[in-house]
Order: C-alpha cells, then structure tokens, then sequence
C-alpha cells in the first residue's frame, strides 16, 4: 500500500501562484511516476503533469504547458507542482498519483487539495 498526502492548495488571484506538494509514503521502493490531475465542479478528471522518478522526464497537458512546472526530490519521496499565472477555471480539485507497479498507471491516489482562483 501507498498514502498520498497533498498540501499547498488554497485561494489565490488570477495570475498569482501556488505550489503544491505530495508526499508518499509506504511501499514506495519501486516507484516509477508521479503526477497531477484536477477536477473541476461538474467536469470530468483531467490530466495536469507527470514526472518519471528514474529520468525526470516530464510531461504536460498542453493547457498548463509554460505555466506549470512538476519537479521530485526522490529522498522525500515527494512530488511538487508550481503553478503561475493561474486562472480561475483552474479552480478544481488537485490530485496526486503514484506508479508503482510495473505496466500500470496511477495505481493510488491521494485524497485532493483544493485551488480555487478568485476572478
């Protein structure tokens, strides 16, 4: 088993930043990525970032691209995701999630971190 646990949301003006962590815990020796989804009121999950654990190799929804920047410290087991220039349709719930197994994709998920961006 794997715990997630985010932090960092909050409110914030259009334009402004905010940076979010996610910290994992448990049966994490075998990690291949983490990354970021979001859920807006009465809209589908989406993709933000992803990281691999190994490279650091990044990838981005091409809404945040230029705008977001994911980044690891692989001691702390803990992903960060820096958002600027923030809009407020990117009010929504931020998620993290963690590979752990091999072949599969956001095996555990954490329990979301609030950004709401005030008009």
């Amino acid at each position: 088993q794997v715990q997630l646990v985010e932090s960092g949301g909050g409110l914030v003006q259009a334009g402004g930043s905010l940076r979010l962590s996610c910290g994992a815990s448990g049966r994490t020796f075998s990690t291949y990525a983490m990354g970021w989804f979001r859920q807006a009121p009465g809209k589908q999950r989406e993709f933000v970032a992803r990281i691999t654990w190994g490279g650091g190799s990044t990838y981005y929804a091409d809404a945040v691209k230029g705008r977001f920047t994911i980044s690891r410290d692989g001691a702390k087991n803990t992903v960060y995701l820096q958002m600027n220039s923030l809009k407020p349709e990117e009010t929504a719930i931020y998620y993290c999630t963690i590979d752990v197994r091999p072949g599969t994709e956001y095996d555990y998920w954490g329990q979301g971190t609030q950004v709401t961006v005030s008009s």
